[in-house]
């Protein structure tokens, strides 16, 4: 199985940023990854 490039820390806090008002555009510009990865 493929090691997830996100610890499980970090998913919740890219979430909770999103839940704030960060644009999913934005959280996906900052971590390098595409918004079907965030939606996935």
């Amino acid at each position: 199985m493929r090691k997830s490039r996100y610890s499980n820390s970090q998913i919740p806090a890219i979430l909770k940023q999103n839940e704030n008002g960060v644009s999913v555009a934005d959280l996906c510009h900052e971590r390098g990854m595409s918004s079907a990865q965030f939606y996935k």
